[in-house]
């Protein structure tokens, strides 16, 4: 690290230019070869996947997505009306020519008066694409949409509104709260350092790492099937990873200079300190985004690899970038009171001293180490506790924000038919015979007999190229598509009222259409999510046991990341789940949270939370190879960290809590997970429970066995601990005496 550092900073003209090539070459390359961004995901081994892939080999034509274009009438008009007839009818020829519309079936067609409302003022027309939503573009989905509604400039009275996957690809927002974070992120650094030097630093290098992260991932999209929604949370936790690492950094630099170090030399010294922790952190969050792997679920796996190759090049440009730009300033990182200070007084060690807070809270702490854990334990169990009632799902397309079309066509929809209408089920079977056929029937008059079934259209049959029919039944339910009623619905037809109805004929019929799919998808990461956190845990428990050669440690860290993971879960579930306090959040109604955020949640989460914990341990570390005192060691690492970690908690806070200023219910939902996250972690966690915990544990925080620390390798997060590994000797001495 220091060999690292020393050339970053003497050679900082060429680390520049380097890392201006990479900026400028990805995005000119990405650019111009174009992005390949895909929401594509498989759920192999389920009955909605089964279904899907009947209907393919049957009719590819029509196996594709299906969207509503619901009309509704004002004035006293009504949707029979000749007027109003023509003008949806001439919308429709018009949608029929847009690429990729196979069939649409018109509330005018024979048959279709189930299509009108009882009050026949609202109706709906169902398009069906010949491929899926990931495979259309959205340049196709735009023009589907503005088709659609031109024909309201054919009647004054007619509204007319598009929901389904396609529209919703085409009203698609990007997560926002990018620059609004940025800016808040600059004002703290400037409350902090006090200095306009120190506070661009880390934001120019987060934002030149960002940068380049975003080019070659939109590479990458070529070659791995990653979401379209990718850059934007890349931004998101590359943002405030970023400029938390570089602020660390800056931060044990400025100490460097106050103490009287030469510019290279406390440059070096921080990232021989600072920057190993940094490394490693980073190398956890890196880690706990990848275990996504485990999960089997080939959706997140881009997502993954994306999220680390912003990690870790916010990571590599915090160790070698800013080490570079910290060379060009040199001491004009310091604020104007510091230098009047230093050219007053002469170089002091920061951190030192008992004045202040932080060192007031570390030395009560010290006298008192029950009462403040008592107390935030409590108070992280209490805002925990909803976590035990989460339900995973999707979040329907009533979520959406008011004034978009797939909104719009949700109430309509919901108001003139009921919620149901806004997520129809497909049951597909094969029909290979006239007992099938007979027993089809029999089927379809059994679930409409169902209780929480609205409506039943009779089985459809369709040919396969093999000579086999495909059958296909569309059940619209009574409840809305992210209603738990809903799901029971979908649970009970496959396990009672299919087999039953089917019972003996040897006909096989699956479950599916987008609402079964999402509540497959929910179910397939509710049962590996054990596999994934255990995965994660283990994973960080033997790192942080190989740097800090500790069993209470790495154990302590992995309860407490799960406390302050399990807490962020319970504000996301009192919120969007129950609705408390939805209308400062705008949350339209309660509903379950989104299938897959668990898992990016606590990958996150888990690493940042590791973060706070590597920064803190780091310094008590050093103290401890020091003092050889574990309460002096405690008292001064929290004294000197307290300031930094909760300074980097309130940034990365800004910056998650800016995106819940987007308009989707998904975004909200990252953005207020993660910063209630990082808040109790930060505030409750690192600062009160962890290092009460160590006074408690006194000498046994430190306690290693003799066969593991010969067996393990050993990783250094101080540069002390480093030269011991250097000396078996002293290391031997130094663990002998522990």
């Amino acid at each position: 690290m220091k060999s690292l550092a020393s050339w970053c900073v003497r050679h900082r003209v060429v680390v520049l230019l380097l890392w201006l090539v990479a900026l400028l070459g990805t995005g000119f390359l990405s650019q111009s070869i174009g992005t390949a961004y895909s929401n594509s995901f498989s759920l192999p081994n389920t009955e909605s996947t089964q279904a899907l892939s009947l209907l393919q080999s049957a009719a590819p034509n029509v196996a594709g997505d299906r969207e509503q274009i619901v009309f509704h009438t004002t004035n006293g008009a009504k949707v029979t009306d000749p007027a109003v007839e023509a003008s949806v009818t001439t919308m429709l020829d018009k949608v029929a020519r847009v690429p990729h519309v196979s069939n649409i079936a018109s509330p005018y067609a024979p048959g279709g008066s189930a299509q009108i409302s009882a009050d026949q003022r609202t109706g709906f027309a169902t398009v069906t694409f010949d491929r899926l939503e990931q495979n259309i573009s959205t340049d196709v989905a735009k023009q589907f949409v503005n088709t659609a509604q031109s024909a309201h400039t054919g009647h004054p009275d007619l509204q007319v509104a598009v929901a389904g996957q396609v529209a919703e690809a085409a009203n698609r927002q990007s997560f926002g709260g990018t620059l609004p974070g940025v800016i808040l992120a600059g004002v703290v650094l400037l409350l902090v350092f006090g200095s306009v030097f120190a506070m661009a630093l880390p934001l120019l290098s987060a934002l030149a790492s960002l940068g380049t992260a975003i080019g070659l991932i939109g590479l990458l999209s070529h070659a791995l099937k990653m979401p379209q929604f990718s850059p934007e949370l890349v931004l998101l936790i590359g943002l405030g990873v970023g400029v938390d690492y570089a602020l660390f950094i800056v931060t044990r630099h400025r100490q460097g200079l106050i103490a009287g170090r030469d510019v290279e030399s406390s440059i070096v010294n921080a990232v021989d300190t600072s920057g190993r922790a940094v490394l490693f952190a980073g190398i956890i969050v890196c880690i706990a985004l990848l275990g996504m792997f485990a999960l089997g679920v080939s959706f997140l796996y881009g997502l993954a690899i994306a999220a680390a190759i912003g990690v870790a090049l916010t990571m590599i440009a915090a160790l070698t970038l800013l080490p570079a730009f910290l060379g060009f300033i040199g001491p004009k990182v310091l604020s104007r009171r510091q230098k009047k200070e230093l050219a007053t007084t002469g170089p002091r060690v920061v951190g030192a001293g008992t004045k202040g807070f932080w060192p007031r809270w570390a030395a009560f702490i010290e006298r008192r180490p029950v009462l403040p854990a008592v107390v935030a334990l409590i108070a992280v169990v209490l805002i925990a506790l909803p976590f035990f009632s989460l339900r995973l799902g999707s979040s329907d397309q009533g979520n959406d924000p008011v004034g978009t079309t797939t909104r719009e066509a949700y109430d309509l929809l919901a108001t003139g038919f009921g919620p149901g209408f806004n997520g129809p089920l497909l049951l597909v079977g094969v029909n290979d015979g006239q007992a099938a056929v007979q027993s089809l029937d029999h089927l379809a008059g059994a679930v409409k007999a169902q209780p929480g079934v609205a409506r039943v259209v009779a089985p459809l049959s369709l040919p396969t190229k093999d000579g086999k029919t495909v059958s296909l039944i569309t059940a619209y339910p009574t409840s809305a598509p992210q209603d738990a009623a809903t799901t029971d619905l979908i649970d009970h037809l496959r396990a009672q009222t299919i087999p039953e109805a089917t019972s003996g004929t040897g006909v096989r019929v699956y479950v599916g259409g987008n609402t079964a799919i999402f509540t497959d998808f929910a179910r397939v990461l509710s049962s590996k999510l054990p596999l994934f956190i255990g995965l994660v845990v283990v994973l960080s428990f033997l790192l942080l046991m190989m740097v800090f050669r500790s069993i209470i440690i790495p154990l302590t860290a992995a309860v407490m990341n799960l406390l302050s993971i399990g807490a962020a879960f319970g504000v996301l579930v009192a919120v969007f789940q129950w609705g408390h306090l939805g209308s400062i959040f705008g949350v339209n109604r309660p509903g379950p949270i989104e299938a897959f955020l668990p898992v990016m949640l606590f990958a996150i989460l888990f690493g940042l939370s590791m973060d706070y914990e590597v920064f803190l341990i780091s310094r008590i570390h050093e103290e401890w190879l020091t003092a050889d005192d574990n309460r002096t060691a405690v008292r001064k690492g929290l004294a000197s960290t307290g300031k930094t970690i909760t300074a980097a908690a309130l940034i990365m806070i800004l910056v998650f809590g800016s995106f819940i200023l987007g308009g989707q219910r998904v975004i909200k939902e990252f953005g207020l997970g993660l910063a209630a996250g990082i808040a109790i972690d930060a505030v409750l966690i690192r600062m009160a429970i962890v290092p009460s915990v160590m006074f408690l544990f006194g000498k046994a925080n430190w306690w290693f066995p003799g066969w593991l620390d010969r067996i393990l390798p050993r990783l250094a997060v101080d540069p002390e601990a480093s030269s011991s590994t250097a000396q078996p000797e002293e290391a031997e001495a130094d663990r002998v005496r522990v």
